[in-house]
């Protein structure tokens, strides 16, 4: 599951910010001169702050909002986290971010150097673990809504062909097929497609315009009056099982409409005409979806 190893991540990531920051934090109350950490030579580099003169001309200030902004903060998102909430691979992720703008104020403040570029990296390293751990969840918790399609299958001169990766199009596929009775076939690949490494190796064969291989499809194409076919877009092309579903298909079907789900604003016309042209038939039409992790739009 990518979520639980991006959870783990980001439990680390809060862990050791928020202990490091509650420690720095402590050596600035304690010592408000700086001296037991040697910041005090960095006392006047604070004057180019805001109030300065206010509340920069000891750490009292800088330990509390340490404290507070660094601290308290990700050691709440790993308690989140570990109590497995939703809330907290959001807040694990935000907080990667008030860690790299807390660093910005050091990189007006003082001269580069090792210590705030090594956090500013962290911050980034958590905000990004934050985000892949949201997205994962939302992937992993989608519900293609089969147990509510009871129509399948009870129009057997219509067929709904399918290939999904995450979900998502098989979520169309099954509400097409429950609106029209067809029955279902799902194309499967012999490439793996699963997963982190899955998504990399698809993207390649995206890139690349191949086909993917494919199992040998297993349903009598002619003996339908009609086929919709459901695909997903990857790299702004249609994408590589389908493509060689097609080619295998080419003068088997009679008739075709076509489903494409993706995650941009674009129609992907082109996906829709390389079908036709590989089928060697025209389509009687054909629908594009927007997906964002399981949300659909321009249905």
């Amino acid at each position: 599951m990518r979520y639980e190893r991006a959870r783990k991540a980001l439990i680390f990531w809060t862990v050791f910010v928020g202990l490091g920051a509650v420690a720095g934090a402590a050596c600035m109350l304690i010592d408000p001169t700086g001296g037991i950490m040697g910041m005090d030579a960095m006392l006047p580099y604070f004057q180019k702050l805001p109030f300065a003169d206010k509340v920069f001309q000891d750490f009292r200030f800088s330990g509390w909002a340490l404290l507070i902004v660094n601290g308290l903060t990700n050691l709440t998102a790993a308690g989140l986290l570990l109590a497995r909430k939703r809330a907290g691979a959001v807040c694990g992720g935000v907080f990667g971010v008030t860690l790299m703008m807390w660093i910005c104020i050091q990189f007006y403040m003082f001269p580069l150097n090792f210590m705030s570029t090594a956090y500013f990296i962290f911050g980034l390293a958590q905000a990004a673990t934050g985000w892949a751990a949201v997205v994962f969840e939302r992937q992993e918790r989608f519900d293609d809504g089969a147990k509510d399609c009871a129509h399948i299958g009870e129009n057997p001169r219509r067929l709904v062909v399918y290939f999904s990766r995450m979900g998502y199009v098989r979520r169309q596929a099954l509400l097409e097929a429950d609106r029209t009775g067809a029955q279902l076939y799902e194309i499967r690949s012999t490439e793996r497609t699963e997963g982190t490494l899955g998504f990399w190796w698809c993207g390649r064969y995206g890139m690349h315009r191949w086909d993917m291989p494919i199992e040998p499809i297993g349903v009598d194409l002619t003996a339908y009056d009609h086929v919709t076919i459901c695909a997903p877009i990857w790299v702004f092309a249609l994408s590589a099982p389908v493509r060689a579903f097609c080619r295998q298909a080419k003068g088997r079907i009679r008739e075709a409409d076509y489903i494409l789900v993706h995650h941009t604003r674009g129609r992907y016309e082109n996906a829709a005409d390389e079908m036709d042209a590989l089928l060697g038939l025209r389509r009687t039409g054909f629908r594009s979806i927007r997906c964002v992790t399981g949300r659909y739009s321009g249905q």
